[in-house]
């Protein structure tokens, strides 16, 4: 007997109903529950729960998952990056399971999260109840929240998206390969999202694509086949771009606040407030509430631009953290900055010796700075990866004198990695450093944004 149908066609910019059937039936989502799984790694990792980098041992219940899987044996040590990689890639139900276990304790703790993340998304047909989908009673969804959760995917995470599109990645312990490559090779534009499949709830895709400025997302339960659930959402994706307009106005989905985790961390108080089940406690400490706002040191007038970098410098390091070691970094480096970028200047030696001797700055009114929990600005852009740090701190000079509208108050940052020296600017607005992307793509330059540290 084939599995009920179900669709939803949207305009991903907007959330607008281009086409819907069945799309509040409440079915077995499948493996299109692991968009779930894959969206509260990014929401830890944003948080700091968890870090890419981190060693998750797999459980046995992990290793003991059926296909499709990666192969992962009880008590290995993996990171969490290549997880990620093989359950949005190849759907591997053992990595997803380790992913939950890893963030939230237990698959029990990790469902409870699942559900609370849904509900805070207003996805409200859905009960989940593990981290792969595979069929359990009461783990259900529609055709209308998964598209939700899709569009979530897309415009929370978008520098994590392109995981979806792969069409191979490196797993740690093999290459894995893309669960609908077909398609997403047959079809112009298209870039994700997840595939599903039980017996019980037939072949299941949430696809996107973008053409020009449109980006549509198609959403089918039930289908008969591979081949046949993919002409499906071909049909549907060309009737989606059919109906929406060229052009719309972004209207991003609200980002669902994290979720405590099973344990809360009461206020103000370092012991965990139990409420059941297994969890983990997140221990927030070092939080700067106040701070004095530092006070240049006079710079003479043969200076003027080492003056205005030290300003400019201090000002950011204010708004990102407030303490002696960041201000005395910061420093440090617009003296650096001040010989690179004018060569006419005196040597650092010389310019280092004339701060010594400069008088301390008078006694000034004390200002109180309170640093913003919720002013969002914790991201960034990424212009491109160089060969030294001297090069990475030219490009990035050049590209904020030339966008100084979209970058004010934004941070040059320069960090080290194995391949060279990538060029950032933090201390953005997420609406901010989406704005200065594109806009510097518009001028030909590469851009990508960077999610909070």
């Amino acid at each position: 007997m084939a599995a009920p149908y179900a669709a939803m066609v949207m305009d991903a910019r907007t959330g607008e109903v281009l086409h819907s059937r069945n799309a509040d039936t409440r079915l077995h989502p499948a493996s299109l529950t692991k968009m779930m799984t894959l969206y509260i790694a990014f929401q830890a990792i944003q948080r700091g729960e968890i870090g890419l980098d981190t060693e998750v041992t797999i459980t046995s219940l992990a290793a003991s998952e059926p296909p499709s899987k990666l192969g992962l044996r009880t008590g290995q040590k993996i990171k969490l990056r290549y997880l990620l990689r093989a359950a949005a890639v190849k759907s591997a139900n053992d990595a997803a399971t380790a992913i939950g276990i890893a963030i939230s304790g237990s698959e029990s703790a990790f469902a409870t999260r699942m559900n609370r993340t849904a509900r805070a998304m207003g996805m409200t047909n859905t009960t989940f109840h593990n981290a792969h989908g595979l069929t359990q009673s009461g783990h259900l969804s529609t055709a209308r929240d998964m598209s939700v959760l899709g569009r979530h995917v897309i415009y929370d995470f978008p520098q994590y998206y392109n995981l979806f599109s792969r069409r191979t990645a490196d797993a740690g312990i093999k290459r894995v390969s893309h669960t609908n490559s077909r398609w997403l090779n047959s079809y112009k534009g298209g870039d994700g999202i997840k595939t599903g499949y039980t017996r019980a709830a037939g072949f299941n895709l949430v696809a996107s694509a973008q053409r020009g400025q449109q980006r549509i997302i198609a959403t089918v339960f039930g289908g008969n086949s591979t081949a046949s659930r993919n002409a499906k959402i071909t049909e549907l994706m060309d009737l989606g771009f059919a109906r929406a307009p060229n052009s719309a106005t972004i209207r991003r989905p609200d980002v669902p606040a994290a979720p405590a985790p099973a344990q809360e961390l009461v206020a103000g108080n370092s012991t965990p407030a139990t409420n059941g089940g297994a969890g983990k406690t997140i221990r927030v400490t070092g939080m700067v509430r106040t701070s004095l706002r530092p006070v240049s040191r006079p710079v003479r007038e043969a200076d003027p631009l080492l003056a205005a970098t030290v300003n400019d410098l201090i000002d950011s390091a204010v708004a990102e953290a407030i303490d002696a070691d960041a201000i005395a970094s910061v420093l440090e480096e617009a003296v650096q900055t001040s010989a690179v970028v004018a060569p006419q200047a005196r040597p650092i030696e010389e310019v280092t010796r004339a701060a010594a001797t400069l008088p301390a700055p008078a006694p000034q009114a004390e200002i109180v700075t309170r640093i913003s929990t919720s002013g969002g600005r914790h991201w960034g852009v990424n212009i491109g990866r160089y060969g030294s740090r001297y090069e990475a701190e030219r490009v990035l000079l050049k590209v904020a004198l030339n966008e100084m509208s979209s970058l004010d108050g934004a941070l040059r940052r320069v960090v080290q990695r194995s391949g060279g020296f990538d060029a950032n600017f933090m201390g953005l607005t997420r609406d901010g450093a989406d704005l200065a992307c594109r806009r510097l793509q518009a001028r030909g330059t590469t851009c990508f944004m960077l999610g909070s540290e």
